[in-house]
Parts: structure tokens; C-alpha cells; sequence
């Protein structure tokens, strides 16, 4: 829509570059352009704006097969206006002066001519084709079928539109319809799944029993290395017990040999001190005994001459001594004894005359 401006009367028309603007006035062409932009007075100008960008329109419709099923067409169509000035001829591309907007609908008078150029062109070949062929190639032969048609239509060139592109984005049964082609296709595709499930059980109970055989493998191998340690083990058990026993013995020969050596040594040591000990127990033995006898003789020769000094002396002199042996042991002596004899000879002296 092109942008228009006030000014006392004057009004000011700025389009953009896709748009093409005719500008009469008072039925002469004053301005024929895209992006045109120029002052004009609204009393006296025939305003068209015809736009010349590429534009889609998307259709949909249905068709009938040749075998009497409803389909569903979606297709887009791109065109441009290749001759403003024809189109603006044939079609109404007025725009008020004072608004800009188009006076009329011409872009739904152009999408409804191509719509339904395409709809017969799309119908005529749907109808001699059968369902399970459209589904497989009804696209490219719509889309081939449609596109040639609207190249050859002749009131497109003489309404100045080209078509750039035609294509057709799906073609759908009713929807009861592709439900039901769609249960075999699943059903295959899931017998598929199930086939490719199975195969990979298969593979994965293959893989299982092969690494179950290896692992059984490296039991047996572990089992008999094992076996040979035990074996080695036990051999180098009995090896050192035995070389531990001979060696026992040689410590325990030894052990005997240095305790005879010892006993031996121990024994003569004995029997030399033995004899040593004899001979000096003997020899004090003899010199106690020489000691003895001597102090025997010595002592019986002393009592022999004391009671040969004591027989020669009277009896007073002996009772005198015997007092005085008595006084002088007198604080030793715990108790005396006399007897009658002795105390009836004491009292008869005593009773005797001077």
C-alpha cells in the first residue's frame, strides 16, 4: 500500500520498490514507475499500484481417483506481474489518493484464476490415476501436469502474470483410507522390527554363549595353572622340609657332638677335681687328726701334771684352792651343789678343836 501525505489541498505519494505505480491525470500518464515518489492533486489523478514482487499462493483442494477415492492436493504457486501496465488494464489496481489502499480485491481475482487453472489442470490427471499410484507418484505428475497447464494458459500472459514455481506439498487419502494402507505397511514394518529384534537376540545369545565359553575356558586354564601351583607348592614344601630336616640333623649332630665334647671335658674337669679334692680332704683329714691327737697328748699331759701337783698337796691345801676357784667363778655360777659327804666333811672340820 503506497504512503500518502496531506498538504493543503496537494498530496504526497511515496511507493516502495516492489510496488509499480501509474499515475494519470486527466487521462494522461503523468508517472509510470516501481518506487516512484512525486506530489499530486487528488481531484485530477487515476491512481494504480501494481505490485511486482514474487508472491505464493497456497491451495488446497480435493480430487476424485480413478478408482473413486477422495484425495487432498496442497500445492503452492509463485507468480509476479510481469506487465504492470497490462495488468492494471485488465485488473483493477486503483488506489484511493487519499487512503492508498487498492479500491477493489485484484490480488483474490488473481488467486482465485490460478487456483482454479491449477485445480483442473491437477483434477484432469488424478482422475485416470488410482489411488496407490497418486500416493507413489501422484506428486511429481500433479506438480508437472499443473505447472504445464499454467504455462500454456493464455489469459495469464494476457493479464501480464508469469509463473516462477509450482509445488505440490502433499497429496492424502481420506483419513480412514490411509489408516488402512497405512496396517500393512506398519504390519511390515514392525515384522521387521520383530525380525531385527530376534536377530539381535540372537546375536546377543551368541555373544553371550562365546563369552560364557571363554570365561569357561579361563576357568579350566586358571583351574590347571592352579593345579600346577599346588603341585609346585608341594614340591617345594617336601624340598624344604627335607633340606629343613637335614639341616636339623646336621645342627642336632653337632649340638650332640659339642655336648659329649662337653660332658667329656666336664667329667675329666670332675674327675681332676675329684682327685685334687680327695687328696686335699685326705691330707686335712690327716693334718686335723695329727692336730688332734697332738692337742689330746698336749692336754693329757697337762691333766697328768696337774693332778700330779694336786696329789702332792694335802687336802686343806686342795680345799683351798677350791674356794678360791669358787670365788673367783663365784658370779658365773647360776647354783652349786653339794653333797651330803662333802658338806658332812665341812662341818666336821668345823666342829673339830683348833
Amino acid at each position: 500500500m503506497a504512503d500518502i501525505t496531506r498538504r493543503l489541498g496537494w498530496r504526497h505519494l511515496r511507493g516502495a520498490p516492489t510496488a509499480h505505480i501509474r499515475h494519470h491525470r486527466s487521462g494522461t500518464l503523468v508517472h509510470d514507475g516501481p518506487g516512484l515518489s512525486f506530489w499530486f492533486r487528488p481531484l485530477t489523478a487515476a491512481l494504480s499500484e501494481v505490485p511486482v514482487d514474487d508472491r505464493e499462493l497456497a491451495m488446497t483442494f480435493h480430487a476424485r481417483t480413478a478408482d473413486f477415492q477422495d484425495v487432498a492436493v496442497q500445492a503452492t504457486v509463485t507468480y509476479r506481474v510481469g506487465d504492470p501496465a497490462l495488468a492494471a488494464a485488465r485488473l483493477d489496481f486503483s488506489i484511493d489518493p487519499d487512503t492508498g489502499a487498492w479500491r477493489g480485491a485484484p490480488l483474490e481475482q488473481l488467486g482465485t484464476l490460478l487456483t482454479e487453472t491449477a485445480q483442473q489442470h491437477a483434477l484432469d490427471v488424478l482422475a485416470r490415476t488410482p489411488l496407490s499410484a497418486a500416493l507413489v507418484d501422484g506428486v511429481t505428475a500433479v506438480r508437472e501436469r499443473v505447472a504445464a497447464g499454467l504455462a500454456a494458459e493464455p489469459r495469464l500472459p494476457a493479464t501480464g502474470i508469469e509463473i516462477v514455481a509450482v509445488r505440490v506439498v502433499a497429496l492424502r487419502p481420506e483419513p480412514e483410507v490411509e489408516r488402512a494402507l497405512r496396517t500393512p505397511a506398519r504390519e511390515q514394518i514392525q515384522q521387521e522390527a520383530d525380525r531385527a529384534t530376534y536377530e539381535r537376540r540372537a546375536v546377543a545369545v551368541e555373544r553371550e554363549r562365546a563369552i560364557a565359553e571363554n570365561e569357561l575356558a579361563s576357568r579350566i586354564e586358571l583351574a590347571r595353572r592352579e593345579e600346577q601351583l599346588v603341585d609346585q607348592r608341594g614340591t617345594n614344601a617336601r624340598r624344604e622340609a627335607e633340606e629343613e630336616a637335614a639341616a636339623d640333623k646336621v645342627r642336632a649332630e653337632a649340638e650332640a657332638a659339642r655336648l659329649v665334647r662337653l660332658a667329656e671335658a666336664e667329667a675329666a674337669r670332675a674327675v681332676a677335681l675329684g682327685d685334687a679334692e680327695a687328696t686335699r680332704s685326705v691330707r686335712l683329714a690327716r693334718a686335723e687328726a695329727e692336730a688332734a691327737r697332738e692337742v689330746g697328748e698336749a692336754r693329757a699331759q697337762a691333766q697328768a701334771a696337774w693332778l700330779r701337783v694336786h696329789a702332792d698337796v694335802d687336802v686343806a691345801t686342795l680345799h683351798a684352792l677350791t674356794g678360791t676357784r669358787l670365788a673367783e667363778n663365784l658370779p658365773h655360777i647360776d647354783s652349786l651343789t653339794v653333797s651330803p659327804d662333802v658338806l658332812t666333811g665341812l662341818l666336821a672340820r668345823l666342829g673339830a678343836p683348833q
